[in-house]
């Protein structure tokens, strides 16, 4: 008896709180202050507001030396345990035949050439260098409205995630089109990395709101993915005067009431009073997606808590840095690919081989995977429930792609994101969007704005971009 008691009470406690407990029992602190700061370790940053074009030139020494060490990790590859595929990791034939394209047949120099197409620059917010690309769309006859759009990458990607998606927002639609600001995140790529510690996605987010001011956009659009959708979210949580509405295609951050429903909808019965039909499958496989979650995020453990341990190997070996990140590039775009010897990298994959091999170039010709990975530890050290149940007022949008890593419904976004006017359960498309589908995520970008544009034009007295 006291078993179905016990039961019964859990069941209605559930039912209470997803229904009408969940802003009067968990709210939202007061948001943490963000002071100036300094992120050069001698304290001294001037106040230099001046931007500068950014070009690319890989020297011959720099190529050659790339070469020499593929050639002599190549030596040094264990062979992998028969029929093992992607399973204990990145399969070693494979990576010997990768090791040898990259040495002999890819060609950095187109990619350089692409890459410069686009115009790139720098400018110094609190001591550090930031990069980014900066692409104002021609003014068309038809005098389109042009809308900044600020697109922010994650790891471990860089701004190259973007390329393929930057002409389909610059087209636009009818009626508008976007200037896209594309920066690196401090750390990654060549974004210069803090030299202290504290910097976390927060303060991301006020470098990239103060990157849009210099530039002259007072108001913004963001979109982001991975680390990207936190900092843009944490900067539509913190200066939401500032954004016009958020795009994210990986829900970083939930309330603790939103976490909470993911569990409560396990409870038998409770889906149909919580959930949407559309969501019902991702509430069914919620077990198996958190099983699925911990085989993919052991580098997430390692980089919380010693990422300068692994970071001296992947900066010496480029071999082994093309493993570590690849790797990310074959189960996150399709995770039945951990069956196959190649990881789906060489037959299957959307992204072509020389566009991953491009990204892996940004960190190495940088040597920034070590401060990329030093990311994680403070963010993991900084995280704050106050921050993320903190509503965002702003319109929002999710695109939710069905390879993501880990999938959230529409309820559990409901606490954090209480204008969501877009909720999108698209066909294709995995953890690197921008560049599997850009076509797809690019018509979902449009659809939304489209939507708060609209919205904006029956409201008195909006603000000029």
């Amino acid at each position: 008896m006291l078993k179905w008691l016990t039961l019964f009470c859990l069941v209605t406690f559930s039912i209470i709180f997803v229904l009408f407990l969940e802003d009067k029992i968990i709210s939202p602190g007061e948001l943490p202050g963000l002071p100036e700061d300094c992120w050069k370790a001698a304290g001294n940053c001037e106040k230099l507001e001046k931007i500068e074009k950014f070009k690319l030139n890989v020297t011959k020494e720099q190529l050659n030396d790339l070469k020499l060490r593929i050639d002599s990790d190549l030596k040094r590859i264990v062979p992998p345990l028969k029929d093992s595929g992607f399973n204990f990791g990145f399969n070693s034939d494979y990576l010997k035949s990768l090791g040898k394209y990259w040495s002999q047949s890819y060609d950095w120099a187109t990619q350089e050439k692409l890459i410069n197409s686009f115009p790139q620059y720098k400018t110094r917010i609190d001591g550090l260098d930031i990069h980014f690309l900066h692409i104002i769309p021609s003014k068309s006859k038809n005098s389109k409205k042009i809308l900044p759009l600020l697109l922010v990458h994650g790891w471990p990607g860089s701004f190259v995630e973007f390329l393929d998606i930057i002409p389909l927002l610059t087209s636009g639609n009818d009626d508008f089109a976007f200037e896209l600001i594309i920066p690196s995140i401090p750390g990654y790529g060549f974004s210069s990395a803090p030299e202290k510690p504290g910097f976390d996605n927060i303060y991301t987010a006020k470098i990239f709101r103060n990157l849009m001011m210099r530039l002259g956009h007072k108001k913004f659009y963001c979109q982001g993915g991975d680390w990207g959708s936190l900092v843009t979210t944490y900067l539509a949580t913190f200066f939401p005067e500032n954004v016009l509405g958020l795009h994210t295609n990986m829900a970083g951050v939930l309330t603790t009431g939103g976490q909470i429903k993911a569990y409560v909808a396990q409870i038998p019965g409770l889906k149909y009073l919580i959930a949407d039909k559309s969501d019902f499958l991702k509430v069914d496989g919620f077990f198996q997606s958190l099983w699925y979650l911990l085989q993919e995020s052991g580098y997430m453990h390692i980089q919380a808590t010693k990422p300068d341990t692994v970071g001296v190997g992947l900066s010496s070996s480029p071999l082994g840095l093309a493993a570590y990140i690849l790797e990310k590039f074959s189960t996150w775009t399709n995770k039945s690919w951990r069956e196959l010897q190649d990881g789906g990298l060489e037959s299957n994959h959307p992204i072509s081989k020389d566009k991953m091999l491009t990204n892996v170039m940004i960190y190495w010709i940088t040597n920034s995977i070590t401060s990329s990975m030093r990311y994680y530890k403070e963010n993991f050290s900084s995280l704050s429930q106050e921050v993320a149940n903190t509503p965002i007022k702003v319109p929002t949008a999710f695109a939710d792609f069905p390879e993501e890593l880990m999938r959230v419904s529409r309820f559990q976004m409901k606490g954090k994101f209480p204008n969501l006017v877009q909720f999108s359960t698209l066909d294709a498309g995995g953890h690197f969007a921008a560049m599997e589908v850009p076509s797809i995520l690019a018509k979902d970008i449009i659809k939304f704005v489209t939507i708060v544009e609209k919205q904006q034009k029956v409201k008195p007295g909006k603000d000029e971009i």
